[in-house]
């Protein structure tokens, strides 16, 4: 059968224990933070970046059709021409 404290840190190694415990915490706490923020302004510029292909895209496209249109001009057009 197990001992009820047999899990149970020692009484005499707890109370330098339980402050490098802390410590520890508290550092993890602040690096736990700070990644959260790297993590949010990564997806902040993730999210600008997306919006920029979409405009450079879109504008690429429009030009795609400008071209496009230049270089099959109208029936109409072309008789005017000749």
């Amino acid at each position: 059968m197990d001992h009820p404290t047999a899990n149970a840190p020692a009484a005499s190694a707890a109370p330098i224990e339980r402050s490098l415990l802390q410590a520890r915490l508290a550092t993890l706490r602040g690096e736990y933070s700070a990644g959260q923020r790297l993590l949010a302004e990564a997806e902040a510029r993730a999210a600008t970046l997306r919006e920029q292909l979409l405009r450079i895209g879109g504008a690429a496209q429009v030009l795609e059709e400008l071209l496009a249109v230049d270089a099959h001009p109208p029936a109409a057009a072309v008789t005017a021409q000749a």
